[in-house]
């Protein structure tokens, strides 16, 4: 079929359901929700067959649904309406909830149904279910869908029908709804607060005399002090007491200046010059049981295998966490076991440079050199590792030099729902480092290259695995994926033929640095970013501003809205 994805952003989800459907064959084509008179153009430039709007915040133009048959991803079980669906469902901790696939009318959220499925609400910030549980469950509702338009199908359940009563509205929350009250809220209800605005819009706040909004909550089961107050602070993120334990909050976006544009960044890194007197909580890297704190990086031996994981908010890595995870790679590296499993985090394995970071400081040029080379220490560190196999293990999506960072690893491991983009052109057309420039062309040949690094458009883990970014790729459900990693790490480490996989390893390595040493390659790399960071093309520095503070965009990028590139005619 020939589908047209139309969305307000190209987020995580739409990316998935792009994956998805490409990998079924079908004909797509992207318009970002700039206004009716774009969408309308994209309608009549495309013709599609189908219009599926994976993630949209207005209305679909009455032109458009009566001339196409369109179906909208709604983050909520049937007859649930309105803007807010999954923070209601957060703030009143519902046991369970759901994602529907509604066809487009003259009535917001109450088309006809075409698929539903329900699931169990995690105790979770929106941001993660959404990328989980509501993902998931959209891309079954949307394959289900087109399954039954291309078996005949024209019509789904009217919602009278399936929600007698026509369902319930329920609006938009108030930014001011949202706000905590430290002097009585107990933990659990901060918690969801907190869950509920992750991502976005966050809680406002003042914090230690700074106002801005809070996200990204980590429980904290020990630490306690009087409710409200600051209590310690750690690797970016701060602790605060509540009236019965505390949490973590590891982000917050400060009000801005007049005329300037709000933007997420560590806690620590908002509040500096303000936590004088709070004490750090150092923490080590333990295993994650035990009591509920706050842990980026965490480290654990199984059977040979020395499992080391690294739960980064978006899967951005700023100077500091890229020097703690190295610290931590050595400190596994140094261990008796044979294998290291690079783990990564549930949500994403890793995006590369922490832009907010880099846009908060005094001189961004300088920040994303100091980052850039950060990454590629960690990066050298793996790719010099000559007495164990190292194993990267991509429970979570991954883009720009994370993926090249995973290609550092001897081995790649995928699970079957994640999305990568190994690409660093829409960031300004960055040149990229992370040694891509030996890992690649290893892995997937010379020829092959410019078909990754070349792309814009999101990439799913077979298609990865057909290139040859991935070695292999397991299930899809997130306990059989970490099972099957476990069952093959620790079979690798107990495999007889051990000692010869490691000695043709050290014979490769020391080979190819005889042919080109492994500095010349990131010399040359740096060289080019030096380039993209104080050269006389801004493009860079102006798409890191409009990334991080989501600036709207005036139209569609090309390489998304084929349509109007190739106005092919309909087949």
């Amino acid at each position: 079929m020939r589908i047209l994805l139309l969305a307000t952003s190209f987020n995580a989800l739409t990316q998935r359901i792009h994956v998805e459907l490409a990998e079924r064959g079908h004909e797509l084509s992207v318009e970002l929700d700039v206004n009716d008179d774009s969408v309308t153009e994209a309608v009549r430039l495309f013709r599609p067959d189908l219009v599926v709007a994976p993630f949209l915040r207005r209305a679909i133009p009455e032109a458009v649904w009566r001339t196409v048959q369109c179906l909208i991803v709604h983050p909520g079980p049937v007859g649930d309406r309105g803007p807010a669906a999954l923070d209601w469902a957060i703030l009143e901790d519902h046991a369970a909830w759901g994602t529907t696939l509604i066809e487009a009318n003259a009535t917001f959220d109450a088309g006809n149904i075409w698929a539903t499925r329900n699931f169990d609400l995690r105790a979770a910030a929106k941001s993660s279910l959404y990328r989980d549980e509501v993902t998931e469950a959209a891309v079954a509702c949307v394959i289900e869908a087109i399954g039954r338009i291309e078996g005949g199908g024209t019509t789904g359940r009217p919602l009278s029908d399936a929600s007698p009563g026509g369902g319930s509205w329920r609006p938009a929350i108030k930014i001011e709804e949202r706000e905590i009250d430290w002097s009585c809220n107990e933990t659990g209800t901060v918690m969801r607060k907190l869950h509920a605005a992750s991502g976005q819009p966050g809680i406002p706040d003042i914090t230690l005399g700074l106002s801005g909004r809070l996200h990204d909550p980590w429980p904290e089961d020990v630490l306690r002090g009087p409710a409200g107050a600051v209590i310690a602070w750690r690797d970016g993120a701060i602790c605060r007491a509540t009236v019965d334990g505390a949490v973590w909050i590891t982000a917050i976006t400060p009000e801005p200046a007049t005329g300037s544009r709000r933007f997420k960044i560590p806690a620590t890194l908002a509040l500096a010059g303000r936590l004088d007197g709070i004490p750090e909580q150092p923490i080590g890297l333990g295993t994650g049981e035990g009591p509920n704190t706050y842990r980026e990086v965490s480290y654990r031996e199984t059977n040979g295998v020395g499992w080391l994981s690294f739960e980064f908010l978006n899967g951005a890595m700023s100077v500091d966490q890229c020097r703690r995870l190295l610290e931590a790679y050595r400190y596994a590296a140094a261990r008796p076991t044979k294998v290291i499993v690079l783990a990564g985090g549930r949500e994403f394995w890793s995006n590369g440079m922490h832009l907010g970071v880099i846009e908060a400081a005094a001189s961004p040029g300088d920040a994303s050199w100091a980052n850039i080379n950060a990454i590629d220490d960690v990066a050298c560190a793996v790719l010099l590792t000559a007495d164990k196999l190292v194993i990267a293990a991509l429970e979570g999506n991954a883009g720009a030099g994370g993926v090249f960072l995973a290609l550092a690893a001897d081995q790649v491991l995928m699970r079957n729902g994640i999305v990568l983009n190994p690409h660093y052109k829409n960031m300004g057309n960055l040149f990229g480092s992370e040694y891509w420039t030996y890992v690649l062309p290893r892995r997937v040949g010379p020829d092959r290259v410019e078909a990754v690094i070349g792309s814009r458009l999101p990439m799913g883990a077979a298609a990865a695995q057909r290139l040859g970014l991935a070695d292999a790729v397991l299930p899809n459900a997130r306990p059989a994926f970490r099972a099957a990693v476990q069952e093959h790490a620790e079979r690798l480490a107990a495999d007889p033929a051990f000692d010869r996989l490691l000695a043709q390893k050290r014979a490769r390595r020391e080979r190819e640095e005889a042919e080109k040493p492994l500095e010349a390659y990131r010399a040359e790399e740096l060289e080019r970013m030096r380039l993209g960071f104080y050269g006389f093309d801004p493009s860079y520095h102006v798409a890191r501003w409009r990334f991080i503070t989501r600036e709207p965009i005036a139209r569609t990028p090309l390489h998304l809205a084929r349509h109007r590139l190739l106005n092919v005619p309909k087949t």
